[in-house]
């Protein structure tokens, strides 16, 4: 994936937490713990969205579609 350079604005205490960061070595530098950072939180609202989504499931329709065709004779099913 293409990598482009933006611009940001960000608290400056911000910018001094993320510049302790990089001294310590927890990040090469300040393009890496925020692109980290974007990563982390775009997978977790994905995640969460995915949540959000199972919530409005009915529970006794998601049952009963799962063990639709369950009651058939297995012995017609194919073998493995």
């Amino acid at each position: 994936m293409g990598k482009a350079k933006i611009a940001i604005t960000l608290e400056a205490e911000y910018i001094d937490e993320l510049d302790r960061l990089v001294e310590e070595n927890y990040f090469q530098n300040r393009s890496q713990a925020i692109s980290d950072a974007v990563r982390e939180k775009l997978a977790r609202m994905k995640r969460s969205r995915l949540s959000m989504e199972c919530s409005k499931l009915d529970p006794e329709f998601e049952k009963a579609m799962a063990e639709e065709g369950l009651a058939e004779d297995g012995s017609q099913w194919p073998g493995y």
